[in-house]
């Protein structure tokens, strides 16, 4: 209960860029003093700062996928296209949330055979029924509506039972010192569980995400296989990956 009040808070200041202890109170239907609590821990772990009478957003929020698939949006298309090329006939992967992954779901090849896609993402689910070479399986549980993605505790429950050749990830933060982050908890959760079945990571990601950190931690980045983004990432960010990624591939 409460750490889904903590992300509703999260959600509300990332929207109004703050927000104070009353508008939050009233807006949840809890006490001041309850929301005090909650902002108190939430400065604890450094994911709100404090200010007089209410509190402001740090690190990255959360947006809709609507809005996040425009940003970026040719080199996510490069990204997809190469990701794509990597499966294989008679594959098992796990596709995960989101606006690259889903540019991954919009260049399979037509051509596959025996492919098995499990997925969180509804978005993903649909746009995958046009390929009659796939078994599409989605995970279950409840809707996220910012990404149209599904969460504990039923999505957890499947990923249990299946062993997955490739997990394609994405994330809304990568670092070599934090590793593959998130902006949400729960998709975090699902994210990690998807990573534990898998047999490799591949993380997909846009230039914007390399060397940020986002709130929710899902791995280190030395479990990462591979890592495929932008020419434009900061060439630290990927030198200092590099010593920890065997393949990364910009494009």
């Amino acid at each position: 209960m409460q750490k889904d009040r903590q992300e509703d808070i999260l959600s509300l200041l990332g929207a109004r860029d703050g927000a104070s202890v009353g508008e939050l109170s009233k807006l949840l239907g809890v006490s001041e003093v309850t929301i005090r609590s909650d902002l108190s821990g939430l400065a604890q772990a450094g994911l709100v700062r404090r200010t007089r009478g209410g509190a402001r957003p740090l690190g990255l929020s959360e947006r809709p996928l609507e809005e996040t698939s425009k940003q970026h949006a040719a080199v996510k298309r490069r990204i997809g296209a190469a990701a794509a090329a990597r499966v294989r006939d008679g594959q098992t992967i796990f596709l995960d949330v989101g606006s690259t992954t889903t540019e991954i779901a919009r260049h399979l090849s037509p051509s596959l055979r025996g492919v098995t896609v499990v997925t969180s993402g509804l978005n993903i689910a649909l746009e995958l029924e046009r390929l009659p070479g796939l078994h599409i399986v989605v995970t279950g549980g409840s809707l996220r509506r910012l990404q149209h993605s599904l969460v504990a505790p039923y999505a957890l429950e499947l990923l249990s039972r299946i062993r997955a050749d490739t997990l394609f990830l994405g994330c809304n933060g990568l670092d070599a010192r934090h590793g593959v982050t998130n902006a949400n908890f729960d998709e975090a959760e699902v994210k990690a569980k998807m990573a534990e079945y898998a047999r490799e990571v591949v993380v997909v990601a846009d230039p914007s995400k390399i060397g940020q950190v986002a709130r929710a931690h899902i791995l280190p980045a030395a479990r990462v296989a591979a890592l495929m983004t932008g020419r434009q990432a900061n060439p630290e960010q990927l030198q200092a990956l590099s010593a920890l990624i065997p393949d990364i591939l910009t494009v």
